[in-house]
C-alpha cells in the first residue's frame, strides 16, 4: 500500500511541475472556497508569456525539521521545481531553540519553518527582535484550518503526543484505559514510562500535556497549581525512565517493560512496522492495531503544528521576495506536502494534502481533541500561547528543584513544597 501511494504521489507532483514547465508559481491552486480570485499578496510569477526561473537567488531557510534526510529532499526536490535553497542539516542546528536563536542571530534568512506554535507566538509577538515576518497569504491558506496566523504563519505539519498502552498479557490484559486527564497516569496502577531529562520539544510537550489539568494563571508557581508540579513529581518519581537505554518512550513499551507509555505521532506507524527488530513482545498492528490501544482520555491530548513564514530580510530586492514567496507558495502546496508526509511518515495540515494521503479516512490518532488551541480561562490566549508564556518558568522550575533525574537509583530530594520560593524557582539557576 506503501509503494502504491508513494508512486500515485511521486505521478501528481511530476504532473504539478509539468503544468507549470518544471518552476514554480505558475498553476497554484484556487482558494479553499471555490473563488476566482487569488489574495492580492500571494506570489505570482509576472505574466510574460513563460515560467520565470527562480534559481538564480539562493533562498535561505532556518528549520528545526532538518534531518538529514529531510534537507536532502528538500534542496532536491526545490532544485527540480526551480529554486535554489540553503538549509543546514541537524549536525550544525539541532533542535526548536537553536534554530530560531540562529535565525535571529544571523539575520540572513528568508523562510522559518518548522518549530511550534510556543516559538511561532514568540515569533508573531516580536520576542526575537531580528525576526519580522512579511505579509503574506498563500493561494492553499484556506485549507490549513485553525493551524494559522493570518497573514503571517500557515501549517504545514500536524503532531500530536500520545499516551499508549499494551492490552494484551503484558500490558492491561483487556481492560481499557481511560482517563480524565493526562496526569491521571499516576493513579492508573500500571507501569508507565517518563522521559529522562528536561530538555527536549517531545519532553517538553509531554509536561505540556501534564500540567494542562493544573493551570491557574494567578499561580506563582508559573501558572500552575502546587498540586500539579507535586503530581508530575509523583510522575517522575514512580515512573520507569530506563536510563540512557530509551531515548523516547515507544522502546519500553514494545519490549514490555511498562504498560504504559508517551510517544510522538508522527513515527508510530513507521516504528510499530518494524516493531519485530527490537523486541520478542513486540506491538503489533497498525491500522488495526492488535494489542496495543490509545489511552481514552477526556482531555484530548497537545498538539503542535509545524509552519512556515516569510521573514522581512533586510536588503533583499523586490524580485527576490518574489522568488521566496513562490517557493513558500509551492512548498505548502497540497501535492508537495503529500508527498513530504508520505516520504517522513507525518500528516499535513492542508487538507487536500491528507485527502491524498489518507482516502479511506483521518488515522485515529489525529482525531483526537485538541487543547492546545483551547483557551485558558482567565487568560486572553490559547493553552499553546500559555506555555510559550511560561515554558521557561516551567524549564527553570523543573532544573532547580531536579525533576526527570536519569538515574533511577539516585532520585531527587523531594522538595518541602510547603515552603518554597516560587519567586526563585522560576528563575534561571546562577552559573
Amino acid at each position: 500500500m506503501k509503494k502504491i501511494l508513494a508512486t500515485l504521489l511521486a505521478l501528481v507532483m511530476a504532473l504539478s511541475l509539468a503544468a507549470c514547465g518544471g518552476k514554480s508559481g505558475g498553476d497554484t491552486q484556487q482558494p479553499a472556497n471555490g473563488g476566482d480570485q487569488k489574495p492580492a499578496d500571494t506570489a505570482q510569477p509576472a505574466d510574460d508569456g513563460g515560467e520565470k526561473d527562480y534559481s538564480g537567488y539562493t533562498i535561505r531557510i532556518y528549520s528545526n525539521s532538518n534531518s538529514t534526510e529531510r534537507t536532502t529532499w528538500l534542496i532536491n526536490e526545490a532544485k527540480d521545481a526551480g529554486f535554489t535553497i540553503s538549509i543546514d542539516d541537524n549536525s550544525v542546528i539541532s533542535g526548536d531553540t537553536a534554530a530560531i536563536q540562529a535565525a535571529n542571530e544571523n539575520k540572513d534568512g528568508d523562510i522559518l519553518f518548522g518549530l511550534n506554535e510556543t516559538r511561532w507566538s514568540q515569533v508573531i509577538n516580536g520576542q526575537y527582535e531580528n525576526l519580522k515576518l512579511v505579509d503574506w497569504t498563500p493561494s492553499w491558506g484556506g485549507d490549513v484550518g485553525e493551524y494559522v496566523y493570518p497573514g503571517q504563519a500557515y501549517g504545514l505539519v500536524i503532531q500530536n503526543v500520545l499516551m499508549l498502552y499494551r492490552n494484551d498479557e503484558l500490558g492491561t490484559n483487556g481492560e481499557a484505559l481511560k482517563f480524565d486527564h493526562w496526569a491521571d497516569i499516576v493513579d492508573c496502577g500500571y507501569t508507565w514510562y517518563r522521559q529522562n531529562k528536561v530538555g527536549g520539544t517531545t519532553n517538553a510537550n509531554i509536561n505540556s500535556a501534564m500540567l494542562y489539568a493544573f493551570v491557574d494563571p494567578s499561580s506563582p508557581a508559573g501558572g500552575i497549581t502546587v498540586d500539579g508540579w507535586k503530581t508530575l513529581w509523583k510522575y517522575c518519581a514512580e515512573g520507569k525512565s530506563g536510563g540512557e537505554d530509551y531515548k523516547y518512550g515507544f522502546d519500553p513499551l514494545n519490549k514490555g517493560d511498562v504498560q504504559v507509555s508517551s510517544y510522538y505521532s508522527s513515527s508510530l506507524y513507521g516504528q510499530i512496522d518494524g516493531a519485530a527488530e527490537s523486541s520478542p513482545n513486540p506491538l503489533m498492528g497498525t491500522m488495526q492495531p492488535e494489542n496495543w490501544a490509545l489511552v481514552d482520555i477526556a482531555d484530548g491530548t497537545y498538539y503542535i503544528a509545524e509552519y512556515i513564514g516569510i521573514l522581512d530580510k533586510a536588503g533583499r530586492s523586490d524580485e527576490e521576495t518574489e522568488a521566496v514567496k513562490a517557493f513558500a507558495e509551492w512548498f505548502g502546496s497540497a501535492d508537495v506536502q503529500a508527498a513530504w508526509g508520505e516520504e517522513f511518515d507525518s500528516y499535513p495540515c492542508n487538507t487536500e494534502a491528507a485527502d491524498l494521503l489518507y482516502p479511506d479516512g483521518i488515522p485515529g490518532i489525529y482525531q483526537l481533541k485538541n487543547f492546545a488551541l483551547t483557551q485558558v480561562e482567565g487568560a486572553n490566549m490559547t493553552y499553546a500561547e500559555y506555555v510559550a508564556a511560561h515554558s521557561s518558568e516551567w524549564t527553570n522550575i523543573m532544573t532547580n528543584l531536579g525533576f526527570y533525574w536519569a538515574d533511577a537509583s539516585k532520585p531527587a530530594p523531594t522538595p518541602d513544597w510547603d515552603n518554597l520560593d516560587w519567586a526563585t524557582l522560576t528563575q534561571e539557576a546562577a552559573a
